[in-house]
């Protein structure tokens, strides 16, 4: 019983940190450090969790080191394409429309195109 809810508290604590991990990659900050400590954690109790950290890890490396060796051109599209996700991801979560509320602007365009928001 106490090895059964210790591997069920370590398998919600694993997805949860794994899941938060996941939606901050194209944030700056420690996007890809939260998912592989998601990894870490799943893995202490699945064996496919050690091999998914292992070959994530690797991929990682890999993205990294091609990423060094590339032109500025090349490493400045990374960064638009990155910094493209983060502002699309915020306006349409609606940050912008809080913002735009918080200091009465009244741009109705900075408002997220979801219905939820509206």
């Amino acid at each position: 019983m106490k090895k059964r809810l210790k591997k069920t508290a370590l398998t919600i604590l694993g997805f949860t940190v794994l899941s938060i991990g996941v939606v901050m990659i194209p944030y700056p900050g420690p996007g890809w450090l939260v998912v592989f400590a998601g990894l870490g954690i799943l893995a202490t109790e699945y064996h496919w969790a050690r091999n998914v950290l292992h070959f994530a890890r690797s991929k990682y490396d890999s993205w990294e080191n091609w990423l060094k060796r590339q032109s500025v051109i090349v490493k400045t599209l990374v960064w638009l394409v990155t910094a493209t996700v983060v502002i699309m991801t915020i306006w349409v979560l609606n940050g912008y429309g809080f913002i735009n509320d918080w200091l009465n602007l009244g741009f109705d365009s900075l408002r997220s195109p979801l219905p939820l928001f509206n």
